[in-house]
């Protein structure tokens, strides 16, 4: 009976979670712009209508430039905690990872409004960079995690054969460390690339006259002829994170496989 209760509890949670993610395909493909069964008809209008919106264009190319360039700077900023977790030992190693790592617990809507008063206290205004920032804050201690499993299974002896015969630390790490966690450095890219394209509370306080994809999404449910383009869409988001989701896994268990380590556990 105990078994049976977890499985059915099991059921139910998955159910929950993705059965919304199960009917945005459906209603995105149903001809008709109000969201309720029974299905009107079959279509892809919705789908059409996407690149003749240039407000929605213009959005998505704000994303992805925030997207990139915040996975850019997070995997950069986390291949050097990362680096210095997994090979030296400095007093206060422990509480500044676990600072630095404290972004994973705290509510976004909390580090949003705390980013917004710095930037503004600051007499910044608000545009991409700013977005950018937030994201990159929220995104590092993902790329560290990440880099962590890479950098830790690491063999030293690997590194030391390289010190003895002549190489320096430069030159050690962009010829031997560096080709050896590229498939963690890749993970962490896509990742940091899929949260800060999804993102939306930090964006929603930070962003400018330029909003992002899930900003302006946000703001075209107000009116009821927008919401199947806006479903489509995020049809094609999803499909998308699921695609690059599992490419980062391939990526993430490729990189322990090629330095020995062990499989704690991945993201699919």
């Amino acid at each position: 009976m105990k078994g049976r209760g977890l499985y059915v509890y099991a059921l139910a949670y998955l159910i929950f979670l993705y059965a919304p993610i199960v009917l945005l395909p459906i209603f995105a493909f149903n001809d008709s712009t109000v969201i309720a069964f029974p299905l009107s008809g079959f279509t892809t209008q919705w789908f059409a209508e996407i690149p003749e919106t240039p407000a929605l264009i213009d959005s998505v190319q704000t994303s992805l430039v925030i997207a990139a360039t915040t996975a850019i700077l997070s995997t950069g900023l986390g291949i050097c905690a990362a680096r210095a977790g997994a090979k030296y030992d400095f007093p206060g190693k422990r509480p500044v990872l676990g600072f630095i790592m404290l972004p994973l617990v705290l509510p976004e809507i909390i580090v949003a409004v705390s980013l917004l008063v710095v930037l503004l206290g600051l007499g910044l205004s608000l545009s991409s960079w700013t977005v950018i920032l937030g994201h990159t804050l929220i995104c590092t201690p993902f790329c560290i995690a990440i880099l962590n499993s890479a950098f830790g299974n690491l063999d030293p002896s690997l590194e030391e054969a390289s010190f003895d015969l002549g190489e320096t630390r430069f030159t050690t790490f962009r010829l031997v460390t560096l080709p050896l966690v590229m498939p963690g450095i890749i993970s962490s890219l896509l990742i940091a690339f899929t949260i800060s394209l999804d993102e939306f509370i930090i964006a929603f306080f930070l962003t400018g006259t330029e909003p992002t994809l899930p900003v302006y999404l946000w703001g075209q449910l107000r009116f009821p002829q927008k919401i199947p383009v806006v479903m489509a869409l995020g049809t094609i988001l999803v499909a998308s994170s699921v695609l690059i989701l599992a490419v980062a896994e391939y990526f993430r268990c490729r990189g322990i496989a090629r330095t020995g380590g062990k499989d704690t556990g991945g993201f699919l």
